[in-house]
């Protein structure tokens, strides 16, 4: 069934809105995938805080046009499925790998973060990116390090007195 004007004007509005607001986007074909696969990768996206979308490829050119995937223009053809990753810049990454793994027939076209365009290649470096809580985490390793290091060494030679000590006592006490 066609779209109306306004069901297509609708459909823009609503998916220039999430790119907008969202860190990355995969796009992959879907050729060869069942509704019910189709239903299990949708599941997933949405558990993940991924937007997930079917939309014909005239009306996502238009709703990229002026956001920063506005690189993927030219590479929208065939029937592909649109993931905008929300929450986490590597959420929409994630989901297509992990579900790439068990389906085959899901093949990533075009991949875009930061307003470049990335070669389909690049999912599993896009998908490994820390999330906020991990990289918030590996933030404070490093920089608990340093004070760490410095507390370790302050202490160093009071431990190194503390053994030399407790090493002539034995030494006397054997003798």
């Amino acid at each position: 069934m066609a779209l109306t004007l306004s069901e297509k004007k609708e459909v823009v509005a609503e998916v220039a809105e999430i790119a907008r607001t969202a860190h990355s986007v995969v796009a992959a074909e879907y050729r060869g995938l069942t509704v019910g696969e189709m239903t299990e990768l949708r599941v997933q996206a949405r558990q993940a805080g991924v937007y997930l979308r079917v939309v014909p490829n005239r009306l996502a050119r238009r709703a990229v046009e002026g956001t920063e995937f506005e690189c993927l223009q030219e590479g929208l053809k065939g029937p592909l499925v649109l993931a905008f990753a929300q929450d986490e810049p590597g959420a929409s990454a994630r989901v297509v790998r992990d579900f790439v793994k068990d389906n085959d027939k899901l093949v990533v076209k075009l991949i875009a973060f930061g307003g470049q365009l990335l070669p389909a290649s690049e999912l599993k470096a896009l998908a490994t990116m820390p999330t906020r809580d991990e990289a918030l985490a590996q933030l404070l390793f490093v920089m608990k390090a340093p004070i760490s290091k410095l507390a370790q060494t302050l202490a160093a030679p009071h431990a190194k007195l503390v053994r030399t000590v407790a090493a002539v006592r034995d030494q006397k006490q054997a003798a």
